[in-house]
């Protein structure tokens, strides 16, 4: 058994025990189901009789009386023995009927904690090259395939092999060289599974492979839907799905193509061994030498020898699902990009917000750097902004200071410690986001406020809801906070969920902030509202922010321009100006575009007058 199967059936071998138990009782109630039959064929239309009619009459007088005389009380007694095999074998079967789907479900519980635990974990290079309807497909369907075979297929392996033993025994009992037959033909049957087996993988892999392309086809296209209408590509994104569906459909017909060999003639080689039997036991019984219960029991049995055979040719296709799918899980599982923390990392302890990076480099892959020599220190409580060209590096700079990345070489420090000696999460809550586009989770207001500190209570709710001028809106919803606000927060507006972000940020209450544009695409009004709500959260901390309109950040404390990876300049908005760079070169570019900004869009952290001088001028 794979590894990660020994794993998850481990905490559940109780469970497991109970079932083989009752498998074991189930398959001995099938064995005795036509003992009834021969009792009557030989005791009533035959001369014949069975030890344990006698045994039986022996042992229970009173019984055997009630069921009356002669041919009679055999029948009764054949008839009680068929209604007394059903009970015990329906008692069995319940049993294992029920603790099998528990246990199932607990094991792909577990496997799905477990996997989801780790992706959890792994950083953001990741995800840059996986789609996410194929893990979607592997945490749904492929952890479905490994319950149900974790469950019932081994243990139903188990069982067949048992039944196989046990008729094997019992027809050598009854007719020593028909039994000769039974195991003559069997090499064959377990010859030909195995030589189906790589197919069946291979093919299986295949159809897979078709299923997870086509979810994130869906869920790509229901996540994109207001794109897909808007531009009207709804045909387009059909015939994306109906490509990937075909090439599905022929990926499964090709697998069922040699599934389908393994039944019909699995069945050829029973039914000509079957034949064979019949006609020679008919001839025995011409002569004297079998009765024909016997007969019928051995045919019996013979049916259901090669039924566990069959089973187990059969389950030549659960196997290779399960291979199949345990592949796809374990590559998950045994995908080792995740951020390490250090088996000394500390806590960070009273943080001033001291940013240093230290002659950082780092790329996505090892042939396109993104950072080069980046090296620049933000000051406890500065303001700092970073600017530079499309591609310049601003995102990834913010990515290394989280560590949802670590550098290639050089560091990043936080007020004077490498942020790798840090524990991540104790990091990580240093950190407060309000990104340019705020994503909500599915649930109420509350909720996604309180996401920046679980442990948030209510007042602290509601009065980091007030100072991100989020209350009023809130309060005019159908439920006030306990509003469901939709997937992704899309019934509300763009300033809206800013306002609610920002919030989020204020309850964390981190001594470290970081902004993406937060105000790139709002309408004035709500950018208004946005800003007053960030110089409220500003205040008393360090922040950086990634900024597009360098107006947002004319007042900064320390503008870093990055330029090919590098920084290329850096200081006051006036030094850089007087400099007449990439900065000065960028500012002119952006005002003689556009319009003069209107109040609303002043610089942030700028004071009231200076905001209306800046806002007159308009460069």
């Amino acid at each position: 058994m794979n590894k990660l199967l020994r794993q998850l059936v481990k905490p559940y071998r109780a469970g497991l025990v109970i079932i083989f138990l009752a498998m074991v009782i189930e398959t001995l109630m099938g064995l005795a189901a036509p003992w009834p039959i021969k009792i009557i064929i030989d005791n009533v239309a035959g001369n014949h009789r069975l030890a344990i009619f006698a045994d039986a009459e022996r042992y229970f007088p009173a019984l055997m009386h009630t069921l009356g005389t002669g041919n009679l009380r055999v029948a009764g007694f054949a008839g009680l023995l068929v209604v007394l095999i059903a009970l015990i074998g329906s008692i069995a079967s319940y049993v294992e009927d029920y603790q099998t789907e528990s246990v199932g479900q607990w094991i792909a519980h577990d496997l799905r904690l477990r996997t989801y635990d780790h992706l959890q974990r792994l950083s953001l290079s990741f995800y840059d090259t996986h789609q996410t309807g194929a893990l979607l497909s592997t945490i749904t369907n492929d952890i479905l395939t490994i319950e149900n075979f974790a469950s019932s297929s081994t243990l139903a392996m188990l069982v067949d092999i048992l039944t196989i033993v046990e008729m094997l025994v019992l027809m050598f009992l009854l007719d020593w060289d028909f039994a000769l037959i039974a195991v003559g033909v069997t090499p064959f049957l377990l010859f030909f599974m195995a030589r189906f087996k790589k197919a069946v993988r291979q093919a299986t892999r295949n159809v897979r492979q078709k299923e997870s392309d086509i979810l994130s086809i869906v869920q790509e296209g229901l996540e994109s839907e207001r794109v897909v209408q808007a531009f009207g590509l709804e045909e387009l994104e059909e015939k994306k799905l109906e490509g990937a569906s075909r090439a599905s459909v022929d990926a499964a017909l090709s697998a069922r193509r040699v599934k389908a060999l393994m039944s019909p003639l699995t069945n050829m080689i029973v039914a000509l061994c079957t034949g064979f039997v019949l006609w020679r036991g008919a001839a025995l019984i011409v002569h004297g030498s079998m009765t024909a219960g016997t007969l019928i029991v051995f045919l019996a049995y013979l049916t259901r020898f090669f039924k566990p055979v069959q089973d187990i040719a059969k389950m030549t296709n659960n196997i290779a699902q399960v291979g199949v799918a345990v592949e796809r899980v374990q590559a998950i599982l045994e995908t080792d990009v995740t951020i390490a923390e250090r088996a000394d990392a500390q806590e960070p302890q009273a943080v001033r917000g001291e940013i240093v990076f230290d002659h950082v480099g780092f790329g996505y892959d090892k042939q396109s750097p993104v950072l080069q020599d980046v090296h620049f220190t933000v000051e406890p409580g500065q303001f700092c902004g970073i600017v530079g060209p499309t591609g310049g590096g601003k995102s990834t700079v913010v990515s290394l200071i989280a560590r949802f990345y670590d550098p290639t070489c050089g560091g990043v420090s936080l007020d004077g410690v490498d942020i790798r000696n840090y524990k991540l999460r104790g990091l990580r809550n240093q950190l407060g986001f309000v990104l340019q586009d705020t994503v909500l989770f599915r649930g109420s207001v509350r909720d996604n406020i309180a996401y920046g500190r679980p442990s948030a209570t209510e007042e602290e709710i509601r009065e980091a809801a007030r100072m991100a001028n989020a209350e009023e809106f809130i309060l005019r919803m159908p439920r006030g906070y306990d509003t469901i606000v939709g997937e992704r927060g899309l019934t509300l507006s763009g300033g809206q969920r800013q306002r609610i972000g920002i919030a989020r940020a204020i309850v964390r209450n981190s001594p470290i902030l970081i902004l993406d544009e937060p105000t790139a695409a709002l309408d004035t009004e709500s950018e208004t509202l946005v800003i007053e709500a960030l110089e409220r959260l500003m205040k008393g901390r360090t922040v950086i922010t990634i900024a597009h309109r360098l107006s947002t950040i004319r007042c900064a404390d320390k503008i870093v321009v990055l330029k090919g990876g590098v920084v290329a300049e850096q200081g006051t908005h006036e030094e850089l100006m007087s400099v007449r760079g990439i900065y000065h070169g960028l500012h002119n570019l952006q005002m003689g575009r556009t319009a003069p900004a209107p109040a609303a869009a002043v610089p942030i952290y700028c004071d009231v007058k200076e905001s209306a001088e800046i806002a007159a001028v308009g460069s």
